[in-house]
């Protein structure tokens, strides 16, 4: 297998990725700006599919109209040439101090307007460039002091925010859904809906639940303590995976947003096993900070290093399936039960059925052996390459 990408392997990358100047809370930035239409061209010459966008990654805040008009006309031009597409566009709710305490949730009646109007400007935008994905992150959604923010309320105004611009895209007939994209914390102490599960229980009680699914990262449940392939697999159950985003993270810490396969290896190799094997077909999209130790030309190598490490690993998933020992290996370990249901023949039967309690011996069944250690080491065989 090559490892070498093309678009059809759909892989996008924020323009906020590469263009990360390397800034953090204890350092100024290390690398100058970067022109966006230079990083769809530079993607596009790695094998990428397309990019993404905050709307001030494309149009600084504050910008006239005019010179809107000319940065969009230039993007434009770059994709045109390249053939880059534009599969989601997303809004900065959290850079600019008006959202320091949050945008759909603010206390500030006025702010939580406006910030509904500069979603709704982008999604234009989003519309217009074929994007059918917008992802909604709340980044400033939350609260660091328990009096300064009343949940059920900030969760009502949360609904009421969603349900408007379902409603927007609507009467606009764009080809649009939105997803959420859970995080747990910074740069609030503590976000609304931090997990792929809070989420999904927010979805249920929308208006249009139809309309709006999740953008998972990896880092952002890694950083909650979670199993980050497990979420996508109940995102995917609940037909909820409308986008992912890919990096690494190495345990519970701030968020690293490493290159994908950089972090933890083991969960990144069963979270391209389970993509690959699902009916996902949306993009693979990286949401990655370069290190701020990395010159302009190390961007580019950690932006390729993305895409690389996800087609080694789904060549090495590939393999894993392959193997007739692997599938032996699944068959001993039960794996064909757990497809099967566990009362198809209803309640009644169940309860009838003297082998399911009465004459069941559990110390017997105890004593099974699952078989699951051969089964990961077959997994880490080919995980490291061992197998072929």
């Amino acid at each position: 297998m090559s490892y070498t990408p093309t678009p059809e392997d759909r892989f996008t990358f924020g323009l906020w990725t590469v263009g990360w100047r390397g800034a953090d809370p204890f350092g100024d930035a290390t690398r100058p700006a970067l022109d966006p239409v230079e990083a769809v061209h530079r993607l596009a010459a790695l094998g990428a599919h397309g990019v993404t966008f905050h709307d001030d990654d494309l149009v600084p805040f504050g910008s006239s109209a005019t010179e809107r008009d000319a940065i969009i006309a230039r993007l434009r031009t770059a994709l045109d040439a390249t053939g880059m597409k534009v599969p989601m566009a997303t809004t900065n709710l959290f850079s600019h101090p008006v959202f320091k305490d949050g945008a759909f949730t603010a206390n500030d009646r006025g702010v939580r307007r406006y910030a509904l109007r500069k979603a709704m400007r982008n999604m234009d935008l989003a519309a217009e460039l074929g994007a059918t994905t917008y992802v909604a992150w709340g980044g400033r959604e939350g609260s660091e002091s328990g009096a300064a923010k009343d949940v059920r309320a900030a969760l009502d105004r949360m609904k009421e925010a969603f349900d408007l611009l379902c409603e927007y895209v609507v009467s606009q007939g764009y080809d649009l859904r939105l997803a959420i994209e859970p995080k747990p914390n910074e740069p609030r102490g503590d976000i609304l809906l931090p997990t792929i599960g809070h989420a999904l229980a927010f979805i249920d009680r929308l208006e249009r639940p139809d309309m709006v699914g999740l953008n998972p990262e990896v880092g952002h449940e890694q950083m909650a303590g979670l199993n980050f392939p497990h979420g996508i697999a109940q995102a995917l159950w609940s037909g909820k995976l409308f986008h992912i985003d890919l990096n690494g993270q190495s345990s519970i810490k701030y968020d690293q947003d490493l290159r994908f396969g950089a972090g933890d290896l083991r969960q990144a190799f069963w979270l391209v096993d389970l993509l690959e094997s699902s009916d996902y077909t949306g993009p693979r999209h990286f949401d990655f900070k370069p290190p701020r130790t990395e010159d302009s030309e190390g961007v580019w190598a950690s932006a390729a290093g993305n895409m690389r490490n996800y087609l080694i690993l789904k060549e090495r998933a590939l393999a894993f399936r392959a193997d007739p020992e692997v599938r032996e290996a699944l068959r001993i370990s039960g794996l064909d039960e757990l497809a099967a249901p566990t009362a198809e023949d209803g309640l009644r039967s169940l309860l009838d059925d003297r082998s399911s309690f009465e004459d069941f011996d559990a110390d017997t069944a105890a004593e099974r052996g699952m078989a699951f250690e051969r089964l990961d080491q077959l997994a880490m065989d080919h995980l490291l390459g061992a197998r072929g």
